[in-house]
């Protein structure tokens, strides 16, 4: 239950829905919102993420495209990380408690996928020079304590860990053909923390820390490989006709624009996510299906084929990335199992915004 004051504190952000726009019975009943939906028919679903910021006046424009979901049909919506800004404290109450409340105003189960701005990069002085290990103990152990998703409704989620425990943020559930993926991949390299950045006069961060962040880089990224060749896995015996896994990190695709230098190997931060992205491209060209990777962190909106090459195409990869504050604007997917792509993309531009 939520105190007076963090209430009130969500009411001033404007937060709060009224009951009016709660109520709508063309929606389906939470009977028919379990996670094992094996029979093939469209259905669509809602995509958001680094959101909202209060440096960037946020509050308002969440408010409204909360109300612009609401009043979308949905399956569902998968909420891709930062719940905050990169420059406010990350305290119980700004990485658990608001956005807890925050996704319970959605009406349709949303899931939660963790961002660096909640864990990450909580060791930096104006974050509150928190322990980032211990911010992400303390998410795993208040966002991901039960089986079911946010919302006003609820979805029953696999989780890879023990409730509340190591790993319990990855999470997977298979709706109409599709097997979808929720990742703990964040951005700042994936809390992978190489020399030269380890040490700097805006952190709080200490050599013994950089050290155990890498040994928590090491663990979660031998989950994280496993629980995506889980996933298809899961898919080929279903015989699914997608993957969709959801992360926040942009993991710093080459770019094919320029097809003499592979900016992976001169753009500095993103050796966190290169076993990642081996993993996946191997699981797809393995995978008769579509694969879509969804992510945020540079808040641009994009739909792209980035992989591999334009003389060597990944002809079932598509990778989607998340408006991000200041653009407080949402992501409608239409899926069809039975159609020839599966996943179509619909940006949607809240109106008030």
């Amino acid at each position: 239950m939520i105190n007076k004051k963090v209430a009130s504190r969500i009411l001033g952000m404007g937060l709060l829905l009224s009951a009016g726009a709660v109520l709508n019975n063309a929606f389906a009943d939470a009977d028919e919102l379990k996670h094992n939906h094996e029979h093939d028919s469209a259905f669509q679903l809602g995509l958001w993420g680094d959101m909202p910021y209060a440096k960037a006046g946020d509050a308002p424009k969440v408010a409204a495209l909360i109300a612009d979901i609401n009043a979308t049909p949905l399956a569902f919506t998968i909420f891709g990380g930062d719940t905050k800004d990169g420059s406010s404290l990350c305290t119980d109450e700004a990485i658990s408690t608001l956005p807890a409340a925050l996704f319970n105003q959605v009406r349709v189960p949303t899931i939660y996928v963790p961002g660096d701005n909640e864990w990450t990069d909580c060791h930096r002085k104006n974050n509150g020079g928190y322990n980032a290990l211990e911010r992400l103990s303390y998410i795993r152990q208040t966002m991901f304590a039960s089986e079911k998703s946010f919302g006003q409704r609820k979805m029953e989620l696999e989780h890879q860990g023990t409730l509340g425990g190591a790993y319990s943020e990855n999470t997977r559930w298979t709706y109409n053909g599709v097997v979808f993926v929720g990742l703990n991949a964040p951005g700042s390299n994936n809390n992978k923390v190489n020399v030269a950045d380890c040490l700097s006069s805006k952190s709080v961060r200490t050599p013994l820390d950089c050290d155990a962040d890498n040994a928590e880089y090491s663990e979660r990224n031998a989950n994280n490989l496993a629980w995506i060749k889980d996933a298809f896995a899961i898919a080929k015996q279903k015989g699914a006709a997608g993957v969709m896994i959801v992360m926040q990190a942009d993991p710093g695709f080459d770019w094919p624009e320029t097809e003499a230098v592979n900016e992976r190997e001169t753009i500095p931060g993103y050796d966190g996510f290169t076993d990642l992205l081996n993993t996946l491209i191997a699981e797809t060209q393995a995978f008769d299906g579509q694969v879509v990777l969804v992510h945020g962190d540079t808040h641009f909106f994009k739909i792209d084929k980035p992989l591999l090459s334009p003389t060597n195409l990944l002809k079932n990869f598509t990778r989607v990335e998340n408006f991000g504050s200041p653009s407080v604007h949402w992501i409608k997917v239409s899926v069809d199992a039975l159609s020839r792509n599966v996943f179509t993309f619909e940006p949607m531009l809240v109106p008030a915004n």
